[in-house]
């Protein structure tokens, strides 16, 4: 696997996105949904911090408190806002994945559970990047699940269609 492809292949699709977002009115961006974090507003905000959070670990840097976190999920960005600040986030957390040498090396935090319990936390490199991956994954389905029942359709973003060399051929 390629950690700085993956990555690439996340932001490529988030463009598609984003492009498929850009031209909702702010009801159908903060509409209510039965899925995910509730909103398009919520779900982006909530995958824009997690990346965030993610690469902060992966660099072992301390994470403060969430309620000092300069953004929050029950605050959810507006999209302009949204976009412009995860387009330049992308640019660093290519830059932090572009510069890990050892996929299997440990990382060890503690954090504060959804129960407030205090757990000491270990994952190896290649893990961290895989959960900010897969995360992000399962939260684009989801906003896709909304635009959908916004009306908004969206082309294959799936790895294959968007990342593989292809070239038509004709027989004969």
């Amino acid at each position: 696997m390629n950690p700085t492809r993956t990555y690439d292949y996340l932001a490529l699709a988030r463009e598609r996105l984003f492009t498929a977002a850009a031209d909702l009115t702010e009801v159908d961006y903060t509409r209510e949904f039965r899925i995910g974090p509730g909103s398009l507003a919520r779900t982006f905000t909530h995958m824009l911090i997690s990346e965030w959070y993610y690469i902060e670990r992966l660099l072992e840097r301390e994470v403060p408190p969430y309620a000092e976190w300069p953004i929050k999920d029950e605050h959810p960005l507006p999209f302009s806002d949204l976009a412009t600040t995860w387009r330049a986030q992308a640019e660093s957390t290519r830059a932090a994945i572009a510069s890990e040498r050892d996929w299997s090396r440990p990382i060890v935090y503690r954090v504060t559970d959804d129960d407030r319990r205090l757990v000491r936390a270990t994952c190896t490199a290649g893990d961290m990047l895989t959960q900010l991956a897969l995360h992000e994954v399962h939260h684009r389905a989801q906003a896709l699940n909304m635009l959908r029942q916004l009306g908004v359709s969206l082309e294959d973003i799936d790895f294959n269609a968007m990342m593989y060399d292809r070239e038509f051929i004709t027989e004969g």
